[in-house]
């Protein structure tokens, strides 16, 4: 039983619903946290509509801190309970991208997925075992799990930017060659990288462009 995932959203400026960018919150923020920048992006994309779901689970002690799965170096939880939270986790996400396909009448390739941290990490994973390719993933300061198994079980490729601050000490930057890396091996076509020179765990204004310019690309805006 999939759980329904409470979600924020920012109309098209336009008025008219042509693309959509899914923001994908890191561990212990929300669906707030990464929807003001539909303020900046909407400008340069008018006809998209910007969705905030929260991550499914309350983190114990933090009122608005919503966590993907639990993290043991963080929470002290166990590596089985963290990977049985990334499953149901990934089946909540995948359960309330089909719906929001359905309800906004918008095809996969109308869609990007824009991670941050662990919500990079839930896109990475998610994105490219669906059946069909969303138009890109933006990947912000996250990493990818599991690559080895990557080869295996991707079943969609789609266009993926990395991004990543050089001064990151939360996830380190060595975490962007090696996303690559695997994303390669698994024989993605494009794959993107851009390194935010002093930037630590955060997104910058440079990434952020190049985020925006990646995602007019993928959408034909």
């Amino acid at each position: 039983m999939t759980r329904v995932l409470n979600a924020l959203r920012k109309e098209p400026v336009s008025g008219s619903t042509r693309s959509v960018v899914v923001f994908v919150h890191g561990y212990g923020a929300n669906g707030a946290d990464l929807l003001g920048l539909a303020d900046p992006l909407g400008e340069h994309l008018p006809d998209t509509l910007f969705v905030a779901p929260d991550a499914p689970e309350q983190i114990p002690g933090m009122p608005n801190g919503f966590q993907w799965f639990p993290i043991p170096w963080i929470d002290g939880s166990s590596e089985e309970e963290a990977m049985r939270g990334m499953a149901a986790a990934v089946d909540d996400f995948n359960a309330f991208l089909d719906a929001l396909m359905v309800d906004e009448d918008v095809l996969p390739e109308q869609v990007v997925l824009f991670g941050f941290s662990q919500g990079t990490m839930m896109s990475l994973h998610v994105a490219p075992r669906r059946e069909d390719p969303v138009a890109g993933i933006v990947a912000f300061s996250g990493r990818l799990l599991s690559p080895e198994t990557l080869e295996d079980e991707v079943v969609s490729r789609m266009p993926v930017l990395l991004v990543h601050g050089d001064a990151d000490d939360v996830v380190p930057p060595q975490s962007l060659p090696q996303a690559a890396e695997a994303l390669q091996a698994a024989e993605f076509k494009e794959v993107y990288a851009h390194i935010m020179k002093g930037t630590g765990h955060g997104i910058a204004p440079d990434g952020l462009s190049v985020a925006l310019a990646f995602m007019r690309d993928k959408l034909s805006l």
